[in-house]
């Protein structure tokens, strides 16, 4: 069902087919959601409705909205990031598959901010938000049509964590799935997706060995300890900082070295910022910093990184490498930023590999359905997925991957569900 709104706006419709043999690449190694896709078509679960996605234009969630459109809705796409957009991708959704998609990779913040706009004039029942821009703008400038929508998907932890200041603000309207705190999500797209992909985009957008440097992960969540895991794996000395005292103990005992970012600041080769938060690396830790450290950001927004403070103490600045910008000191050292602080996963290299994706956005589909399939009987908060969704995700996964594993026998059964056996 294509949507009328606006002429697709998108960089080149002439890349089209190197987009589509990469969204056919992606979708061999995503067989969970494929089959979802495949029960959609038959079921057509979003007959009649309109979807309005915000999201990473990768190949991976080209496949989200593929079969999205197979269960019947009216999809429309924007970009949730101004460099994440991969480009032939968007021109293959439009002219091989008939999608309305607008987003363009280095779009201005004015371009971005004009494509939510539309996706909210597209007036979608379902949101697939990635940040919480889509659902944030809606109930700040849009409040007429929060009646009309059904629910909201969250595939981030910033995005989350956004929604639930609003539900305490009593802003949100609308059931939102926190697809994020789903275990086949976070445990496995926070964890391994973001370590490789980030490690990925730092090297493409470097060409530094990783071997023997001091990596700083700043914030230990799923993501930092992905990205501590793959840097450590790449022969780093990984150093973490954290604010939470039991993440900082468990990096602790998973053999990193653990201090405050001041510190870190005065030893690290290169810095990465993986918390949520703002201005995690401000002003003086910038100015602690070595000749030559590499900064980078893999949490969802660049505000981590204070951009205006490093240019206050910088003389000049100019671009050395795509997508990174070296900053001449006043005292002559250079600091190097990636991907103008914005995600350096998908900025510098290619996203999270479709494997991992394939949960993520089984997900994402299935909780799509599943506010349809309980619309107006879900309380007006944040929700997971109930469990036995997680659990068949990742049946399906393991299926795929030819692993069986064992189950509970009657007795176990019996004694689990006893209080009375024991001894």
């Amino acid at each position: 069902m294509q949507n009328t709104l606006m002429s697709p706006e998108i960089k080149d419709l002439g890349l089209a087919s190197a987009g589509r043999n990469r969204i056919e690449w992606a979708a061999t190694d995503m067989p969970v959601l494929g089959l979802i896709a495949q029960r959609f078509k038959k079921e057509l679960p979003f007959k009649g409705l309109k979807i309005s996605v915000c999201a990473h234009i990768t190949s991976e969630t080209a496949n989200l909205a593929l079969a999205i459109v197979a269960g019947g809705a009216d999809c429309l796409l924007i970009a949730s990031n101004p460099l994440s957009t991969q480009d032939d991708v968007a021109a293959a959704l439009v002219k091989e598959y008939g999608l309305n998609v607008h987003a363009i990779k280095g779009e201005s913040i004015e371009m971005y901010h004009r494509h939510i706009q539309l996706a909210l004039d597209h007036n979608p029942q379902l949101i697939v938000d990635d940040g919480c821009d889509l659902v944030a703008t809606l109930v700040q400038e849009k409040s007429k049509q929060i009646g009309q929508v059904i629910g909201t998907t969250e595939e981030t932890t910033t995005g989350v964590n956004r929604l639930k200041v609003m539900e305490k603000a009593g802003q949100l309207k609308f059931p939102a799935i926190a697809v994020n705190d789903s275990q086949t999500k976070h445990l496995f797209d926070n964890r391994y997706g973001t370590g490789q992909s980030t490690l990925d985009g730092i090297i493409r957008a470097t060409n530094r060995l990783i071997s023997g440097r001091v990596v700083v992960v700043v914030g230990y969540g799923y993501c930092g300890k992905g990205c501590a895991m793959r840097a450590h794996g790449l022969g780093a000395r990984v150093i973490v900082t954290e604010i939470n005292p039991v993440r900082a103990l468990e990096a602790l005992m998973d053999g990193y070295e653990v201090m405050p970012i001041a510190e870190a600041a005065k030893l690290g080769d290169v810095f990465i910022t993986v918390t949520g938060n703002k201005h995690v690396i401000d002003g003086p830790h910038f100015g602690l910093m070595k000749d030559g450290a590499i900064v980078c950001n893999s949490g969802h927004f660049d505000s981590e990184l204070n951009i205006v403070a490093l240019e206050k103490l910088a003389q000049a600045k100019r671009e050395v490498r795509p997508l990174m910008d070296e900053f001449k000191l006043k005292d002559g050292r250079n600091i190097y930023v990636l991907a103008q602080g914005r995600l350096v996963n998908l900025s510098c290299a290619e996203g999270h590999p479709a494997s991992v994706m394939d949960m993520s956005f089984a997900n994402q589909a299935l909780a799509l359905e599943y506010l349809v399939k309980n619309k107006g009987r879900l309380d007006l908060r944040v929700l997971t997925l109930p469990e036995f969704i997680d659990h068949e995700i990742a049946r399906l996964k393991l299926k795929s991957l030819s692993i069986n594993i064992d189950e509970l026998t009657k007795e176990m059964k019996d004694y689990m569900n006893s209080w009375q056996m024991g001894t």
